[in-house]
């Protein structure tokens, strides 16, 4: 449905949440500003006075993501005082967050279309989410839970298999499996987080 109206400061959000309709429902292929334009309900040339180009748009669209991201797993990293239970919890709300945010997590991890050469704002923003899960990495460490030499490569590792989980489960592979164990996704998810914390530590590696 498309919004007709909205107050002058609304603009930008207004045009933001019109893109996200759109890629939602057609694809990131039909994105244009004067398309945009169309869905939101408001003149071809009001995008231009927030965004300069396609590229623009969503690389503001990416950048917002990534701040939500990173709120989503700063308060998962908060809900526990284990850091290796945060660890698992940073898991679960990145999958998470890709559920309920389906077309700005795709848009997201798709710099040629956001082009973020161009605009850095967007690499600060995937930096920023990226440095939750650094931290807490770290705060494993600290505490003897996990092996410092490895801080890196685990972070990278969990990092993929959060984003491994959410895509799948995204594509519809992970329902279909989670069907044929006779469990559910959300349920399969926990189990592998929980499974993949107890591989990487020092503990499980020696044995």
């Amino acid at each position: 449905m498309k919004r007709t109206s909205y107050h002058h400061g609304d603009l930008r959000a207004t045009l933001m949440d019109a893109c996200l309709r759109l890629i939602e429902s057609e694809g990131l292929a039909a994105v244009s500003l004067r398309r945009v334009a169309r869905e939101a309900g408001v003149s071809s040339g009001a995008p231009y006075h927030h965004f300069a180009d396609r590229a623009a748009l969503l690389s503001a669209l990416s950048i917002d993501g990534f701040q939500q991201l990173a709120a989503y797993l700063t308060a998962a990293r908060a809900s526990t005082t284990d850091p290796l239970q945060a660890l698992t919890e940073l898991g679960v709300a990145y999958v998470q967050f890709s559920r309920e945010h389906p077309a700005q997590f795709r848009l997201m991890f798709r710099p040629e279309l956001s082009q973020p050469d161009k605009h850095p704002d967007a690499h600060a923003a995937g930096d920023a989410a990226f440095d939750v899960l650094v931290e807490t990495v770290a705060e494993c460490v600290a505490v003897g839970a996990l092996p410092a030499d490895r801080a890196e490569t685990l972070a990278v590792a969990w990092w993929a298999l959060g984003h491994g989980l959410a895509s799948l489960w995204l594509d519809g592979y992970l329902e279909k499996r989670s069907e044929q164990m006779g469990t559910h996704a959300p349920e399969l998810v926990d189990a592998i987080t929980r499974t993949f914390t107890a591989l990487i530590t020092p503990d499980a590696s020696a044995g």
